[in-house]
């Protein structure tokens, strides 16, 4: 069935370019710099994540920059000048200002053309957390839902949208501010993986720790275990930060778990990676709560 609106989210969401090709879909590219250089946004360059990775473990400290609304605007004008109607899934308010910026613009335009209309869902998540929320709202849309319909059932599906991620490296973390200098160094030392999440909020949560890589990638199955509310057609989504061989390991416990089941993989970008780090690992699932 034919598509009622354009659908856009931002790299945030960490899916890859192919899905977006396959699905129709237009993304809006936030920035980083790294070593003095500018990639993404509308000016900046591109690196390969590999490149990115590289750079990251040898000691390179990237800063990434949100959306502005006078980006956002040229996204949203080009659609809103032919007459479509676009929804937004946004990078979580709780981490970004970006949503503000898409928020900002959507009024200015829907002013300015007031025969369309853009609807900004705030996604409250992250990585392919996001990208899960897009994939099922680009589904609903493909089946013939309005624009109303579909950003009403993006906002239902927001809280079920869990994240669950456990990092290599402690240092990026500190460096954000999501755990101590003593507790990074603590970790470090001892070898203690955390085990964090994202919230109701949008906001990156610590919710426990594990005595080394494979307790803690243990743990990321557990807790589907006690949340997971999965049918049939419910896909699992998994992102990573240059750590394909943990993630064949994760795969095959939560196959151990819940069966063959359609599992979409990723890598986690440089704009998410700058704040987790090479050696991330993360899953996402829809379940009762986050």
């Amino acid at each position: 069935m034919e598509r009622k609106f354009s659908i856009i989210t931002d790299t945030g969401s960490d899916l890859p370019a192919s899905y977006y090709a396959e699905h129709g879909l237009e993304e809006i590219p936030l920035g980083f710099t790294m070593d003095g250089t500018l990639y993404g946004g509308e000016e900046g360059g591109s690196m390969d994540v590999g490149e990115f990775y590289a750079k990251l473990r040898g000691g390179s400290m990237p800063k990434t920059f949100q959306a502005t609304p006078e980006q956002a605007r040229a996204h949203f004008e080009a659609h809103a000048a032919k007459g479509e109607d676009v929804l937004v899934i946004a990078f979580s308010s709780g981490l970004s200002g970006t949503c503000n910026s898409y928020q900002i613009a959507a009024k200015e335009i829907m002013e300015r053309y007031p025969a369309s209309k853009i609807e900004v869902v705030d996604s409250l998540c992250a990585s392919l957390g996001q990208g899960l929320l897009v994939d099922y709202v680009v589904k609903k849309a493909d089946a013939g839902a309005t624009l109303e319909e579909t950003a009403a059932y993006a906002r239902s599906l927001v809280p079920h949208m869990c994240h669950f991620f456990t990092v290599e490296d402690l240092y990026h973390l500190k460096r954000g501010g999501r755990v101590s200098k003593t507790t990074a160094f603590v970790g470090t030392v001892l070898k203690i993986k955390p085990v964090l999440h994202v919230d109701d909020a949008g906001h990156l949560i610590n919710i426990g720790k594990a005595m080394g890589r494979k307790k803690s990638i243990s743990a990321l199955v557990d807790k589907m275990k006690s949340l997971a509310t999965l049918g049939e057609d419910d896909p699992i989504f998994i992102s990573h930060g240059d750590c394909i061989g943990d993630v064949n390991y994760l795969i095959g416990l939560i196959q151990n778990s819940f069966g063959e089941r359609e599992i979409f993989v990723s890598d986690i970008g440089p704009v998410i990676g700058t704040h987790s780090g090479a050696g991330t690992l993360a899953v996402f699932f829809r379940g009762e709560h986050r």
